[in-house]
């Protein structure tokens, strides 16, 4: 690996002291990381005494490529962990230390490990019955986000430190508006206390469970603290602004005990500050390393990307002197006056006709990155297919995103229910005629409906064969779909005749010995293949999880396709995040893109105007400032404070975005918005400042 000499002193001054190594995002820190890993190894330290955290599992992705590499040589292994994963570990090699004392009913039983999905599951059985007793009913909201934000505030009070007992007052100290809030405050306080008492009941560990015993009981054993301290020599943590105070608090006290550690820290960053993310609790590390090292140069970025980078600062916060460069707007690349931008539709006309030009003039689509505040379903529909049919390949990833939502799980999720009649759930002729035409390799939507209208009998659960159609109607859908269809439809048959399997081994079978097979809609779609083996590892976990708590009698995956139905928010999978491996154009929220910490040459701006480039999505259950630890208890939140707040989340978006580009920023101008309403947020007005003052200097000289 080929460093910069400021890079390979980093490196060197990192292996016998603490070093705490800042800059902006594209300026090499990561890559002092993982040369700093290579280097450990190479003077032949034990692999397994090193430890490398980051805040997420995505994040690890350049360490396990370094790992893979064949000059690392053979012995032991490096551990690559998340707080919450250290949390998970710790919890399970002690829990016998840890069971009695954290109030479990049952310390005779192993802990069960919840996912975010099983975390909802569980959290729908406490919710739902209160619901019915009046529980939220000034509320009109999706029950999903009902559920994942009692969790969110959970989380929050386990990454902060304070008890979960107090998320209802914390929240009510701050609500100066509607007194009917506090209601909802109340409710969901008393919410949170059902779920963690069925929790402790059931030997149920959520996230926020697992990082409280770790950090409250844990890491205060001598058997635990002893551990860590003896088996961790050395110590990596990447992206530390990203990690929620606790684990701040775990570093701070840990710091001594290594033989070195190497501290990277991205600033201006925080992008996760919505899921307990405290840059400023992070920089307080500074103070506890030997050594402060600055890396400043990017990698990445252009003279012009850097003088517009500039020029927003001065745009977007209050007070800010610095003038426009000239060269700024250079790196802008604005619709053409002739083209027709005032709808919607026209403004994704022109962005997938600039796509299709940058790949025509040789530039790689993995290099291309389309990015709005949201990404709503209407939103990749439209322009997915405007990809598709320019022939340019395209994958996109919202995280949010409920699994059943992808086609390709609806797909399978479809045919589930056809070949489990006892789960009682018909489905209806549109859902097949859609998992059909997936399933079905070139089937179009009237040959899917035709067929479908057919063969189909939802009442008794039954597809009729092709070889019964009548001639003529087999001669409209083609012979070709027909084999097709009766490859699929004699495989559903044989398997409703034998022994029902576990949902995750049935899709197993289902995606491996039909679908992804040549003639069907999922060979060579490596998307759908993503997809789907997302899908079996969230069936998987959900099953043992079932399994281990014990709930007897339940059928298992009836109850996974009732909880998709209520729209459970999809775990986190690496699979869906490792899009930089394909060479597609992505499609993404602009947060999202930022958390892949990748960058990209070309990157598209949707829906300049708009609001949600500024607003902080409105969550009436949950609050994440007032809920960190800077927020001073029982301060209110005005409107001046959402101010400042949505200015420097802005400024922060922006400014993530830009260090993270190498060449141009198209913007997806439009005079109406998605919604049709003309929109004229921040992020427009800062551009037509910027704009003006460019025109009113060159008009000067």
């Amino acid at each position: 690996m080929n460093l910069t000499q400021e890079q390979s002193e980093i490196v060197d001054a990192s292996i016998n002291t603490r070093v705490f190594l800042s800059g902006p995002a594209g300026c090499g820190k990561t890559t002092v990381g993982v040369e700093y890993l290579r280097r450990l190894l190479t003077k032949g330290l034990a692999a397994d005494s090193i430890l490398v955290l980051t805040p997420q599992r995505t994040l690890q992705a350049p360490y396990e490529t370094a790992l893979r590499l064949p000059d690392i040589g053979p012995g032991g292994q490096v551990t690559l962990a998340t707080m919450g994963g250290l949390a998970r570990r710790m919890v399970d090699l002690f829990w016998p230390l840890v069971v009695e004392s954290a109030g479990f009913a049952h310390p005779e039983l192993p802990p069960v490990f919840l996912t975010l999905e099983t975390a909802q599951y569980y959290m729908a059985r406490i919710v739902r019955p209160l619901l019915g007793e009046g529980f939220f009913a000034s509320l009109t909201i999706d029950r999903n986000r009902l559920y994942s934000q009692v969790l969110d505030n959970l989380n929050k009070a386990a990454a902060v430190g304070f008890p979960s007992t107090e998320i209802g007052d914390r929240l009510t100290g701050a609500w100066y508006g509607d007194p009917g809030q506090r209601r909802v405050y109340a409710d969901a306080q008393e919410s949170a206390n059902r779920f963690r008492h069925y929790c402790l009941e059931h030997n149920l560990l959520d996230f926020s469970l697992q990082l409280e015993i770790f950090w409250n009981i844990l890491w205060r054993t001598p058997e635990c603290h002893a551990y860590l301290t003896r088996h961790y020599r050395h110590l990596i943590c990447d992206n530390v602004e990203e990690d929620i105070p606790v684990a701040h608090d775990l570093l701070a006290e840990w710091l001594s005990e290594f033989d070195s550690a190497l501290i990277v820290y991205d600033d201006d960053g925080g992008y996760r500050r919505f899921l307990g993310a405290d840059p400023d609790s992070a920089l307080g590390l500074a103070d506890l390393c030997e050594n402060h090292a600055v890396l400043n140069d990017s990698f990445v970025t252009t003279p012009a990307i850097q003088a517009l980078e500039s020029a927003f600062t001065s745009k977007l916060i209050p007070n800010a002197l610095s003038a426009v460069a000239p060269e700024a707007l250079t790196a802008l690349v604005f619709p053409p006056a002739e083209a027709p931008t005032r709808f919607y539709p026209q403004m994704l006309d022109w962005v997938a006709g600039e796509i299709k030009h940058l790949i025509e003039e040789g530039l790689p689509p993995s290099e291309i990155v389309v990015l709005a505040p949201y990404l709503s379903d209407a939103l990749r529909f439209s322009l997915s297919n405007r990809l598709e049919e320019l022939e340019i390949p395209w994958r996109s990833h919202r995280p949010s995103r409920s699994l059943r939502d992808e086609p390709a799980s609806h797909c399978l999720l479809t045919l589930a229910e056809l070949a489990h009649p006892g789960w009682g759930i018909r489905p209806t002729k549109f859902d097949l005629a859609y998992a059909l035409l997936y399933a079905l390799e070139g089937l179009d939507l009237v040959r899917a409906q035709l067929l479908t209208e057919i063969v189909y009998r939802q009442k008794d659960f039954t597809l009729s064969s092709f070889e019964q159609i009548r001639s003529e109607m087999q001669e409209r859908i083609t012979f070709v779909f027909g084999r097709q269809y009766e490859i699929l439809r004699g495989w559903l048959v044989e398997y409703r005749s034998g022994e029902v399997e576990p949902l995750d081994h049935f899709l197993r079978r289902l995606f491996g010995e039909v679908l992804s097979q040549k003639g069907f809609g999922f060979h060579r779609n490596f998307d759908a293949a993503r997809t789907a083996s997302s899908l079996i590892e969230s069936v998987q976990k959900f099953r043992q999880a079932m399994e281990a708590s014990g709930d007897a009698g339940i059928d298992i995956g009836g109850e996974y396709l009732a909880m998709l139905q209520d729209g459970v928010i999809a775990a986190q999978y690496l699979e869906a995040w490792q899009t930089e491996l394909a060479e597609a154009v992505l499609i993404s929220p602009a947060h999202t893109f930022l958390m892949m910490n990748r960058p990209a040459t070309v990157q598209f701006w949707l829906d300049v105007g708009s609001n949600g480039w500024w607003e902080r999505l409105f969550q009436p259950l949950t609050q994440p400032y007032v809920l960190s630890r800077s927020w001073v208890r029982d301060r209110l939140w005005t409107d001046a404070d959402d101010l400042q707040a949505n200015q420097q989340t802005l400024c922060r978006l922006v400014t993530g975005l830009l260090r993270r580009c190498a060449g141009s920023i198209y913007l997806g101008l439009t005079d109406l918005g998605e919604a049709g309403f003309e929109q004229r947020g921040p992020l427009l007005k800062a551009i037509w400042k910027m704009q003006l003052e460019t025109q009113n200097n060159a008009a000067k000289q």
